[in-house]
């Protein structure tokens, strides 16, 4: 791996640009230790300058959120010819838009919570009292609150009553234009990773998360402490078989590649429920896709060394 240079591509200017600043990073330094030579870019109006002047051997996308997870800077490299790490831009579009994700998922015959998806307009144009009132009668509570896109749980808020529920219905809107109203799942919930290998996806142990104020919201994914891990997660054998399979179906089913997370609830029923997936996952301190890389006994670093090999191999 000593002949490969790649660019890490991190940072841009979505709301969580300061974590994926984290990501490249830490990914960075475990590229070197596998023996890749790295650059650290940041995702800015200096990129196509940059890959027309000094191009890499391949691209590693560490962007979270906005155009590092909606399919636009995947569409650039695309457009340039350069390898990267990562899926392809179309399946991003398809992963980014949770509703329409979670309606292949639902298509395909897999459990994901029930839910509506409102746009801002909707509160202005039909009153925002009548509209809150008629999620709770459908839905019940209580309701997940979020972002229709986006990632990080920005935005994120758990609803129990009904009183809560127009402060956190602005709290979502100011990190977008829709909110993704589901209803709430009591249970365990996990995170899957999923990464390609010669012979086609595999899942990596899932981890449980059990965040100390009971969300796991931006705060608690991205503060040492607030969190307590379990990698494995805590979970019979027959249930931790059935998460890594929805984490493996979800990745087959929405095209995508290389990399990716999958977050689940296992209710008290024992059912295992769809949230969403994640084509970018974090790789900071706190992150879970390297915590359970390291539970699978494997180096974060040499499997994103294996993974640009592959992504060069494909162009």
């Amino acid at each position: 791996m000593s002949d490969r240079w790649v660019a890490v591509l991190s940072g841009g200017l979505s709301h969580e640009r300061d974590v994926s600043l984290r990501s490249g990073r830490r990914l960075s330094a475990a590229l070197r230790s596998a023996g890749v030579t790295v650059e650290e870019w940041d995702a800015d109006s200096e990129l196509l300058s940059r890959l027309g002047a000094h191009r890499p051997d391949a691209v590693v996308v560490a962007l979270h959120g906005g155009e590092g997870e909606n399919g636009a800077v995947q569409a650039v490299l695309e457009m340039r010819g350069v390898p990267f790490v990562g899926t392809d831009s179309r399946s991003c579009r398809r992963a980014w838009d949770k509703p329409s994700a979670k309606a292949e998922i639902a298509a395909a015959g897999l459990t994901t919570p029930d839910w509506i998806v409102l746009p801002h307009s909707t509160f202005r144009s039909l009153g925002a009292q009548a509209v809150l009132d008629g999620m709770v009668e459908r839905l019940g509570l209580p309701l997940m609150l979020k972002p229709d896109q986006g990632g990080s749980a920005l935005g994120a808020r758990v609803v129990r009553t009904a009183e809560e529920l127009p402060a956190a219905m602005v709290g979502v809107l100011a990190y977008g234009d829709a909110v993704l109203v589901e209803r709430f799942v009591e249970g365990t919930e996990v995170a899957v990773g999923v990464i390609d290998t010669e012979k086609g996806p595999i899942a990596l142990p899932a981890v449980e998360i059990d965040p100390t104020g009971g969300v796991y919201d931006y705060t608690a994914r991205y503060t040492a402490g607030l969190t307590t891990f379990h990698t494995p997660a805590r979970l019979p054998e027959t249930q931790a078989a059935e998460v890594g399979e929805l984490a493996v179906a979800a990745h087959r089913l929405l095209g995508l590649r290389d990399v990716s997370r999958t977050d689940a609830v296992v209710g008290a029923d024992g059912r295992v429920h769809f949230l969403e997936v994640n084509v970018s996952p974090g790789l900071t301190e706190t992150s879970l896709l390297p915590m359970a890389i390291e539970a699978a006994d494997r180096s974060f670093g040499t499997v994103f060394a294996e993974l640009i090999e592959r992504a060069i191999a494909r162009s």
